[in-house]
């Protein structure tokens, strides 16, 4: 199911959002977490997406076994940072294969030991850009972020709710925040 038709019943909505593990022993732990997690009744869970895709399958299955086995409705992240279109369009291609009916398209941080981001050859330089090529191929519900204390990159807010205007203008069906604990 689409996250914007559980958004659009009009009640309070949380969601989880977990790091692929590394191991299958630390795989079989967070699907036990999740289980545990179910109880509480989010909307749904989301599942985060390493640059250039270094933990593309892992996030895969996580997705695709919290939807297939748990029941839950589960997203996927899928960042553009360090991927060419061409894998970003076979990241999207496996997800659809699985049934995973919901992206999260970010830019993503930049690579480990750098300061700023810079667009990969032949990919993206920003989250519209990956969510306007999503929105033209592909049927997927799509979810974006938005920084409500504001990015760390944008100027001020005004220029950060640009770059958000810019997202849902692309294509983008809901919007979702993050508070940790």
């Amino acid at each position: 199911m689409f996250i914007k038709n559980l958004l659009d019943q009009g009640t309070p909505s949380f969601s989880f959002e977990f790091f692929p593990p590394k191991t299958d022993e630390t795989f079989d732990t967070l699907l036990d977490t999740i289980r545990e997690l179910q109880k509480l009744q989010s909307t749904f869970v989301s599942v985060t997406y390493g640059a250039g895709g270094s933990t593309r399958q892992r996030t895969v299955d996580v997705v695709t076994k919290a939807k297939s086995e748990l029941g839950l409705e589960s997203m996927a992240h899928l960042t553009c940072v360090g991927s060419t279109e061409a894998e970003l369009r076979d990241a999207l291609d496996e997800l659809k294969s699985q049934g995973i009916e919901n992206i999260l398209p970010l830019r993503g941080d930049p690579p480990a030991g750098t300061e700023t981001f810079e667009k990969t050859p032949g990919g993206f330089g920003n989250a519209n850009e990956t969510v306007s090529f999503i929105r033209e191929n592909y049927d997927f519900c799509l979810g974006v972020a938005w920084h409500p204390e504001r990015h760390q990159e944008a100027d001020d807010f005004d220029t950060d709710l640009a770059h958000l205007k810019r997202k849902v203008d692309a294509g983008a069906d809901f919007v979702i925040t993050q508070m940790f604990f």
